[in-house]
């Protein structure tokens, strides 16, 4: 069989995979994207995107594109959690934020992204087998001219729930799977239905339907409108049945209707149709060797509408650091940070994700209290902002080694406007090339020197800005602040603890007398 030669190889082309592609190509790595499906799916899954994966697209200035393809770039911040609703319409700086944006388009956008950057994405090419030694992993694939095989210095499965690589690493995958099966459909309004204003439904025979959740002893029935012609509509019931992957049908989704509410629901067209089931699952470890997971790969939610964001989030925290190794000046260790930190990622997703199960499943007086308990705590605006924060990931500030950090440091950095002497930027703009960056805030001549000698891996930003949170940031190419100093700190301990976590992250100093360059834009 031929062999084909990749710094990475990355089996499947969903947002984790694509987005990892991308962010490789960034950092100067030779991605091989393998993907058993031959064209980009077209049947949407997902209707939304959001949380934190957005203000990274910010950061890497993608938002845009984003939001033009959206079909609500802004919709109402009002989000589903276990059967009540999390309302941030009266927060004017909500830490969860949204798009309606369905499953095809987000996988389109970031195989745009990917291509434009030179990533090489094989669509029909399935790997049928997985092994590795100290030096490489190598990769047996069938593709739509036979078999060959792939050598690379790492490969990452982000190949879904069911994933075959980390089958074949042999990494275990503990979890739940609830005895619940989702049903759901994007469906037209049909003429003997009539939307209401308020989003309601008026239905011959059965009376008003209101927006939402309605609970039965058989099961939840749940609508909204996603536009005055289309309703999302959602039955969940109790089974025991284990379906395969056939399609779910409209006359399935009747049937449903008919158990959950007793009696039948006029349906339009149907644009969407689905059908799964929930799984609480996190791998034990992201890396085995030469072997990493990431996206649905490595953890799977049971709830709607964080997958995408901690699956992205993922790759982001992953590239860099196989970026760094294959380069040649990655320090001991740094590679493992990434089952560290994302682990634990994933198990605050876990957490809020199970919650939700929590909350939905019960269907007596006693769950039905605790539901309008919860709710009414929701009115307030500190555990709106910590609920929504969590469900965003927002909230995660990863452990750094050493005590007495600052409160920004593991963290993600803000987007503060920058003054600089070539006008104004802002951290966003300066993170676009995914490079790492000094951004010395006070002007400290002394902490420039003292990163002198890791001039060719980090830009060195001198700006200001108003209220400034530290007089210096050094900031990972994730976006996430992993040194700060504090207001006003002695130099001579701020210069120390900069050489610090220069060396814990990006490695052994170059002793170079090239000069630093003072990067203002």
């Amino acid at each position: 069989m031929p062999a084909v030669d990749a710094d990475v190889i990355i089996v499947g082309a969903g947002p984790a995979g694509l987005m990892l592609a991308a962010e490789l190509r960034l950092a100067g790595v030779r991605p091989l994207v393998l993907e058993r499906q031959a064209q980009l799916g077209e049947t949407p899954n997902a209707n939304g995107l959001g949380g934190q994966i957005l203000q990274l697209l910010h950061y890497r200035g993608l938002l845009g594109r984003f939001t033009a393809a959206a079909t609500d770039p802004s919709p109402t911040p009002i989000y589903p959690f276990g059967g009540v609703h999390l309302d941030l319409t009266q927060l004017a700086d909500p830490p969860l934020k949204g798009m309606q944006l369905q499953h095809p388009s987000v996988d389109r956008l970031l195989d745009e992204r990917a291509g434009e950057l030179g990533a090489d994405i094989r669509r029909g090419h399935e790997v049928a087998d997985v092994s590795q030694d100290d030096a490489t992993v190598t990769a047996d694939v069938r593709g739509p001219d036979g078999p060959y095989r792939v050598t690379a210095r790492y490969l990452v499965g982000c190949d879904g729930a069911y994933s075959r690589v980390r089958d074949m690493a042999g990494i275990p995958f503990p979890g739940t799977t609830y005895p619940e099966v989702n049903r759901l459909a994007e469906l037209t309004v049909p003429d003997s239905v009539t939307l209401l204003a308020n989003g309601d439904l008026d239905v011959p025979g059965l009376g008003r339907l209101e927006a939402g959740f309605t609970r039965t002893d058989r099961g939840v029935f749940a609508f909204g409108s996603l536009t005055p012609e289309v309703l999302m509509l959602n039955t969940i019931e109790d089974e025991t049945t284990e379906y395969d992957d056939a399609p779910m049908t409209l006359t399935e989704l009747q049937d449903s209707i008919r158990r959950v509410l007793g009696a039948d629901l006029p349906l339009g067209e149907a644009r969407r149709l689905s059908r799964y089931q929930h799984h609480a699952r996190q791998a034990d470890r992201y890396r085995d060797g030469r072997i990493l997971l990431a996206g649905d790969a490595a953890h799977v939610l049971p709830a709607t509408g964080a997958a995408r964001n901690v699956g992205m989030l993922d790759s982001v925290n992953l590239a860099w650091k196989l970026a760094a190794d294959i380069h040649g000046w990655a320090p001991a260790g740094l590679l493992d940070t990434y089952h560290d930190e994302r682990h634990f990622a994933g198990a605050r997703a876990l957490l809020q994700a199970q919650a939700q199960v929590a909350l939905r499943r019960g269907h007596d007086p006693a769950a039905d209290a605790l539901r309008e308990v919860f709710q009414e705590l929701l009115l307030d605006e500190q555990p709106q902002r910590r609920l929504a924060a969590l469900i965003a990931g927002t909230d995660i500030r990863y452990p750094l080694p050493g005590p007495d950090h600052h409160p920004l440091a593991g963290t993600f950095a803000p987007d503060l406007i920058l003054h600089t002497d070539q006008g104004t930027t802002s951290v966003a703009e300066l993170m676009h090339t995914a490079r790492p960056i000094l951004l010395d805030l006070a002007d400290s001549p002394e902490l420039r020197e003292s990163a002198r000698d890791w001039g060719q891996r980090i830009d060195v930003h001198i700006a200001e800005t108003d209220h400034r949170p530290a007089d210096a940031l050094l900031i990972r190419p994730d976006a996430h602040v992993a040194w700060a100093a504090t207001i006003d700190e002695p130099t001579d301990t701020a210069a120390l603890a900069l050489r610090e976590a220069l060396s814990d992250w990006f490695g052994t100093p170059l002793k170079t007398t090239v000069p630093i360059i003072d990067r203002a834009s």
